[in-house]
């Protein structure tokens, strides 16, 4: 007779694998999840992601890594505030948001980097900020680019004219940058992450 795995046991390992991703801000690996579960054989493993796939709780990318969906946090959206000038407001939900959603168009394409300097502070990125880069999308005269140029790598305005290609800072301490020898973009940044406290 087929064992029947009872609910509580699959949302008990749900809450064991969310934890570990708040706490971490990763996803476990598939020996960590058998660490974190109980299971100890590689085939039970599977079993129980191939179950939390259908559930829709996680996802594998192309390349088998596993990917949070429904354990990924949701932050409550509770409307507009009023940049300009002070206004009433009231507190009402208006939807839930998972902050991976919002920022990452391409997850398996996306990638974090840490800021030091200051040559983009005009376009409000600040040392100590986190840059979320897309290496998927494809670098338009205007955007911020990842760049290594010539064996150095910088955060710069690209911009292209004709042939010509020059990264261009948002601070006027800094001189923009035109490509001697060679050119490599890694990436577009498409969001800046700032803690305050």
């Amino acid at each position: 007779m087929p064992r029947i795995t009872k609910p509580e046991t699959i949302s008990s390992r749900v809450r064991e694998i969310k934890k570990f991703y708040q706490d971490t801000g990763r996803m476990p690996s598939y020996a960590e999840i058998g660490d974190l579960t109980g299971l100890r054989s590689k085939n039970a493993v599977f079993k129980l992601i191939g179950k939390l796939e259908k559930l829709k709780v996680m996802e594998r990318d192309k390349k088998g890594r596993l990917m949070p969906l429904a354990i990924a946090k949701p932050v409550k959206v509770l409307g507009t505030v009023e940049a300009g000038f002070p206004s009433p407001a009231e507190e009402e939900l208006v939807d839930t948001l998972s902050l991976d959603d919002f920022l990452i168009q391409n997850r398996e394409a996306t990638f974090l980097l840490k800021v030091s300097g200051d040559s983009m502070s005009g376009a409000g990125i600040l040392p100590g900020d986190m840059v979320i880069v897309d290496k998927g999308q494809t670098p338009k005269s205007g955007d911020i680019v990842i760049a290594q140029v010539d064996g150095e790598w910088t955060m710069k305005y690209l911009r292209k004219r004709g042939d010509s290609v020059t990264l261009i800072p948002a601070n006027p301490k800094y001189q923009p940058i035109k490509p001697k020898n060679e050119l490599k973009i890694a990436g577009v940044v498409t969001a800046v992450v700032r803690k305050y406290k």
